[in-house]
C-alpha cells in the first residue's frame, strides 16, 4: 500500500522507487510456435504453419486455409468482413452461440441465420475477462464450416494484442504512471493531439507521469486511439464501515424461512469483480444482481454509494440490504428528489444527480465529496452523460456496474469499458434457465393487421408520427383481451410507452395503471398489491422497466416500446423470469402492427434476446 492506495502488483517495483525492467513481450515467432504446436497435435497431417510478423509482435497466429481442421457440419460461416453467420438449425448451434458470445455482437437474428460482428470493443472485453487470442482463433476454427479467412485471424490476434500494452500503474516515487511494454506505442499516443495536457514528465523510454485527476480522461482517449489501457494502479481504501453478509447455506438448503445463500454464479461474479478491481457484472433480470452488489459491499466493508434509476428502486435496494446484510435502517440513506440523506451507505437516483440548475449540477458533488470505498452503478447501461463525466474523476475508487445487458442505444459502450471497467462476469440467460435459476420463457410476436382507414392514416402521416400511430393502434385492445383470456388467473403485466394508450387500456380492463406521474407511495402500494395477488393485472409504463422485483408475474404483454430499444425488450422480459415456485413457464407477448415501422422496430428490439438464445413465435392476431 502506498499513501492509502493498494498496489495492483507491488512486485513490479524495486526498492527506492526504481522499476524492474519490463519483461519483453512475447515475440510473434514464439507465440506462433505455441499455437502451431497445438494445431499440429490436433491434426498430425497439417502442413507447417508460417509465422506472421506484425507491429509490436502482437500477432498470435493465423492458420492457413489448408491447415485448418475440417468441420463440414459446422454451424458457423466466418467471413473476412468480420461478420459471423450462425445457422441455428445446424448441430452444435447452441454451443457455438455460447462460445462466440464473449467476443462477437449480434446484429441480425431472423429465423434461420443469425449475423454476428466481431468488434474491437468485444475483443477487448474478452481479453480483459481472461480470454486470449488463441482461444478465439480456436473457437472460430472449431465451429466454422469453411476455412476461416487468414487475414481475419491475423486481425483478431493483433486487436486483442493491443489491450494491455499500455498500463496504468502506481509508482512509489512518482504516483500514477502510464507504462508500456511496447515503446513505439507510447511514442504514438504521446504525439497525439488528444493526449495533450493529460500526460506529464517522461520518466524513461517506457514510462510517463499521469496526473491522478486525468486517470479516467486518459483511459477514454486511449480507447478512442485504439490502445485501451489496462488499469493496474489500484484503489484508495475509502472509509471503513463494517458490513457482513447474512448468508446461511445450511438454512437455505433446508428451506428455512428467510435463509439464503449465494448461488455459485453469484459467488463467481463477486470474485471476478474483486480480482479485477472495477468492472461490470452482467446477469439476467431475476438472477439476483442486488445480492451480488450486497456481497461486494460486504467484501469491501467500506462506505458505499449506490446509484439507481428511481426512488422505488432505491427503497427496494434498502429493503434488500437490510435483509441480506448486517446494515440497519439508520446506516442506509436515500438521496432522491424527496430526501437528501447521506449515511455510510447512501442510495442516490440518477435523476437527482443529473438535476441541472443554472447550467450546473449541484448534486454531483455527492460523488466526490465523501470518502467512498465502493460505488455501485445499478442498471449501468442507463448511466447518464453527466454521471459519466464525473465518473472520470473517480478512477481511484472501486466501481461496480450491474446490468442485464451492456447494450446502449447511444453507442457509448466504450465509455462504460473505460470509466466503469471491463466486463468482469457474464452469465448467459439460457444457461441460468437450464440450471433453474430463472424461469423458462416463451416469447410470442402477435401481428395485427390494420383496418383500411388506419392503413390510409398511417400511409399519409409524417414519418415522425407513423410509429405512434402504429404502436397505438386501437385493435391492440382486443388482442390484449384475448391474451388475458388465454392466461386467466395468472399475474399479468401490460406494458407500454404511451400514457394515453395505457390509460385507455387500464380503463377498458378495469386495472390500475402506473406511469411517471404516479406518486412513489402509490406505486409501492400497487406493486405490493400485485405481489400479494390482490391485483392480478397491472398496466405499467416504462417506469417499471428497471429494478422492480415482481416475482409472481408470469405473463407480460407489450403493446408499445421505445422504438427499437434492445435493452428495453430485455428488461421487460426480465420482469417475468423470476423463478416460479410451481416451476411454470413465463409468457412474453409483443403486439405489433403488421407492415408498419412497429414491426420493423420489433425485429430490432428482439436482437439481444435472440443472442441469448430466445426465439419468437409469430402468430396472427386472429389466430389467438
Amino acid at each position: 500500500m502506498v499513501d492509502g492506495v493498494v498496489l495492483a502488483n507491488p512486485r513490479r517495483f524495486r526498492r527506492r522507487g526504481r522499476r524492474s525492467p519490463a519483461r519483453p513481450a512475447a515475440t510473434a515467432d514464439n507465440r506462433m510456435h505455441r499455437i502451431e504446436c497445438r494445431f499440429r497435435r490436433s491434426r498430425a497431417t497439417s502442413p507447417p504453419v508460417p509465422a506472421l510478423r506484425g507491429r509490436g509482435g502482437a500477432i498470435l497466429a493465423a492458420m492457413p486455409a489448408d491447415a485448418q481442421p475440417p468441420a463440414p457440419d459446422g454451424p458457423l460461416i466466418v467471413q473476412s468482413d468480420k461478420s459471423v453467420l450462425l445457422e441455428v438449425a445446424r448441430p452444435g448451434a447452441d454451443e457455438a452461440r455460447r462460445a462466440i458470445a464473449p467476443f462477437a455482437e449480434l446484429e441480425r437474428a431472423p429465423e434461420h441465420v443469425h449475423t454476428y460482428r466481431i468488434t474491437p470493443l468485444a475483443l477487448w472485453n474478452a481479453r480483459a475477462a481472461g480470454l486470449d487470442a488463441e482461444t478465439v482463433v480456436h473457437t472460430l476454427i472449431t465451429y466454422s464450416r469453411f476455412p476461416v479467412p487468414h487475414a481475419l485471424l491475423t486481425e483478431i490476434a493483433e486487436t486483442m494484442g493491443r489491450y494491455g500494452r499500455l498500463q496504468l500503474v502506481t509508482d512509489p516515487a512518482h504516483g500514477l504512471v502510464l507504462h508500456t511494454t511496447d515503446v513505439p506505442v507510447l511514442e504514438e499516443v504521446m504525439r497525439s493531439k488528444r493526449t495533450k495536457g493529460l500526460l506529464g514528465a517522461r520518466l524513461g523510454e517506457a514510462d510517463v507521469v499521469v496526473h491522478p485527476s486525468e486517470r479516467g480522461h486518459l483511459k477514454q482517449v486511449l480507447i478512442k486511439l485504439g490502445w485501451p489501457a489496462e488499469d493496474l494502479a489500484g484503489y484508495v481504501d475509502g472509509e471503513a464501515h463494517p458490513i457482513a453478509l447474512h448468508d446461511d447455506p445450511a438454512g437455505a438448503q433446508a428451506h428455512a424461512p428467510g435463509a439464503f445463500a449465494l448461488r455459485p454464479y453469484q459467488s463467481e461474479a463477486v470474485e471476478s469483480f474483486w480480482a479485477g478491481g472495477s468492472g461490470v457484472v452482467v446477469l439476467p433480470c431475476g438472477a439476483g444482481k442486488t445480492l451480488v452488489g450486497a456481497a461486494a459491499m460486504a467484501r469491501s466493508s467500506t462506505t458505499t454509494l449506490i446509484l439507481v434509476t428511481n426512488a422505488v428502486s432505491a427503497r427496494q435496494w434498502k429493503e434488500e440490504l437490510m435483509r441480506f446484510t448486517s446494515l440497519t435502517a439508520d446506516e442506509i440513506g436515500e438521496y432522491s428528489g424527496s430526501r437528501k440523506e447521506v449515511r455510510p451507505v447512501t442510495i442516490a437516483t440518477y435523476q437527482v444527480l443529473t438535476t441541472r440548475r443554472k447550467g450546473v449540477y449541484p448534486h454531483l458533488d455527492l460523488l466526490e465529496s465523501h470518502d467512498w470505498g465502493l460505488i455501485v452503478y445499478d442498471e449501468v447501461h442507463l448511466l447518464p452523460a453527466p454521471v459519466f463525466r464525473m465518473t472520470a474523476d473517480l478512477q481511484a475508487r472501486r466501481r461496480l456496474g450491474l446490468t442485464a445487458t451492456l447494450v446502449r442505444e447511444d453507442g457509448r459502450e466504450d465509455e462504460v469499458f473505460s470509466l466503469i471497467g471491463p466486463k468482469r462476469y457474464d452469465a448467459p440467460w439460457k444457461d441460468l434457465e437450464n440450471q433453474g435459476w430463472i424461469a423458462p420463457a416463451v416469447c410470442t410476436e402477435v401481428r395485427l393487421t390494420l383496418g383500411a382507414g388506419e392503413r390510409m392514416a398511417y400511409a399519409t402521416a409524417d414519418n415522425d408520427e407513423r410509429y405512434r400511430l402504429a404502436a397505438s393502434a386501437p385493435g391492440k385492445v382486443a388482442v390484449v383481451d384475448r391474451i388475458l383470456a388465454r392466461h386467466a388467473g395468472e399475474s399479468t403485466l401490460v406494458i407500454g410507452s404511451y400514457v394515453d394508450q395505457l390509460e385507455e387500456l387500464a380503463e377498458h380492463l378495469g386495472a390500475p395503471v402506473i406511469t411517471g406521474t404516479t406518486p412513489v407511495r402509490e406505486r409501492q402500494r400497487l406493486y405490493d398489491a400485485f405481489r400479494s395477488g390482490e391485483v392480478m393485472v397491472l398496466v405499467v409504463s416504462k417506469v417499471a422497466n428497471f429494478s422492480i422485483d415482481l416475482p409472481g408475474a408470469s405473463v407480460a404483454v407489450q403493446v408499445s416500446g421505445a422504438f427499437g430499444s434492445r435493452q428495453e425488450e430485455a428488461q421487460r422480459l426480465g420482469r417475468i423470469v423470476r423463478p416460479k415456485e410451481d416451476g411454470r413457464q413465463a409468457h412474453f407477448y409483443t403486439v405489433v402492427a403488421r407492415d408498419t415501422v412497429d414491426q420493423e422496430f420489433a425485429a430490432h428490439r428482439q436482437r439481444f434476446l435472440a443472442e441469448q438464445g430466445y426465439s419468437y413465435q409469430i402468430v396472427d392476431a386472429e389466430d389467438l
